[in-house]
């Protein structure tokens, strides 16, 4: 049987070994990775699922607010990711948001997003970290990353962003939170996989419950491509 097609997202320029981690995840669940940049032509690329990994802010006019933080913001890969996302809501591909990819998931369904989190943190450090000490509560009602973490379990987690989810997004509910009640898991109970989470799981990867994720993944890309298949 053909291996399913993961697209990855990115930056036009570096973050090389984020991506290759995916990627590595990718092949390591018998998928295969395809690297997408800002400047490709989305429609001449065939894929059966989608991962949009994290790097700059997303830009705060993409859900309609005011900037409050020195920006660091680009607006070219917004625009190609936020493309990518609405294609797999459209044609029920299935999709990992890895931190700003989640942030940005939630705004393609009509949320909003916190532009800085200092200020709303109390029990947890702000410092950016790819260790995972930061605590994860699984939510007891969260089909998608309880089936894969468990439901009311905590996970250790990493952290490296500035930006997290403030108003969730249409049909997309919290399945994770971390010890100040920060969102650090979005999905879609009603898809066949649509979770966005807000740490780095490519960072993780000696960790069995992290790969997991990717694995989840390219099951469900693995059951579009059988699909598309029969249909043919």
């Amino acid at each position: 049987m053909d291996r399913p097609v993961i697209a990855i997202t990115g930056p036009a320029r570096g973050a090389f070994g984020p991506r290759a981690l995916v990627a590595l995840a990718v092949r390591l669940y018998g998928g295969q990775p395809l690297q997408v940049r800002p400047g490709d032509d989305l429609e001449r690329l065939t894929y059966h699922g989608v991962v949009v990994t994290g790097g700059h802010d997303v830009e705060p006019v993409l859900y309609a607010a005011e900037p409050e933080v020195e920006p660091n913001y680009d607006p070219a890969r917004d625009a190609l990711e936020m493309a990518m996302i609405r294609a797999a809501l459209a044609e029920g591909l299935p999709l990992l948001g890895i931190c700003r990819g989640a942030q940005l998931l939630n705004v393609c369904r009509g949320g909003t997003l916190f532009q800085e989190l200092r200020s709303r943190r109390s029990k947890t450090s702000h410092r950016w970290t790819v260790l995972p000490l930061k605590t994860l509560c699984v939510t007891e009602d969260s089909r998608v990353l309880g089936r894969i973490l468990a439901p009311c379990c905590r996970r250790h987690i990493n952290s490296l962003h500035n930006q997290a989810i403030d108003r969730v997004g249409e049909g997309l509910q919290v399945s994770g939170r971390d010890l100040d009640g920060i969102v650090q898991a979005i999905e879609d109970p009603e898809a066949g996989f649509l979770l966005g989470v807000q740490w780095h799981p490519e960072f993780l990867l000696y960790l069995s419950r992290q790969r997991a994720l990717f694995g989840a993944l390219v099951a469900q890309a693995r059951c579009v491509l059988v699909a598309g298949t029969s249909a043919n």
